[in-house]
């Protein structure tokens, strides 16, 4: 059996972590459990900075010495005090930048919390967490009753890129704003993000995804160390 926490996010993430990403595992008998950072004394979720990452990082890892970290963090609106940033903001693709802030998140951490290199798996979605409901455009448009008036223009976005997690890196057309734009009823991140994740399926979510798939590979195979 290995425990896994997952630094999650927010509470979106969670929830897919919770209904998705755990049940998924369990058969491994690799058990996932999501948990948010604090980002204030009263506040949970949302954009984390590299002290407050490792600092709960070091407690986590050193108050359960059995279990694995890792993170499900988007690369849209990453802080800048990550390991890798500047580097990365010059690599020539999103591919490279991930990989290398990923490798560097990895290095940084291991090296603070002085733990095993395997404790940690580094993970960094590109670019949010919503791109991966662009997996499948007919599920999504499922979700809600009036969704399907939209299902034209889903498609289209889905269709101008190389794979979702190539839906691109600005305020205004991160995955997340472009279905606040499209969809009526609005899209809610909290209510609607892991309801649309259902519909599209982990499984479709993964054949679409590499730096998605990838994550789940990392989880799964350790199942192989029980």
């Amino acid at each position: 059996m290995v425990e896994v926490v997952v630094f999650a996010e927010g509470p979106t993430e969670e929830q897919f972590i919770k209904r998705l990403v755990a049940p998924a595992l369990r058969h491994l008998q690799v058990f996932v459990k999501p948990q948010m950072l604090k980002t204030s004394q009263e506040a949970q979720g949302g954009a984390i900075n590299f002290d407050r990452l490792k600092f709960n990082a070091r407690n986590t890892l050193r108050q359960n010495p059995k279990c694995v970290l890792t993170t499900l963090l988007d690369l849209y609106g990453l802080d800048t005090t990550f390991p890798g940033f500047v580097e990365a903001k010059a690599k020539p693709d999103m591919d490279s930048r991930v990989k290398h802030l990923n490798a560097k998140l990895h290095e940084a951490l291991v090296a603070y919390v002085g733990c095993r290199p395997e404790r940690f798996i580094a993970h960094i979605q590109p670019y949010e967490y919503e791109g991966l409901l662009f997996s499948d455009p007919q599920a999504l448009a499922q979700t809600e009753p009036g969704w399907l008036a939209s299902l034209q223009e889903l498609a289209r976005v889905r269709a101008a890129f190389p794979t979702p997690e190539h839906i691109n890196d600005s305020i205004e057309t991160k995955p997340s704003r472009r279905l606040e734009q499209l969809l009526r009823p609005g899209y809610k991140k909290t209510r609607h993000g892991p309801l649309a994740a259902e519909r599209v399926t982990l499984a479709t979510m993964e054949k679409e995804c590499p730096h998605f798939r990838g994550w789940m590979d990392s989880l799964r195979n350790l199942g192989g160390a029980v």
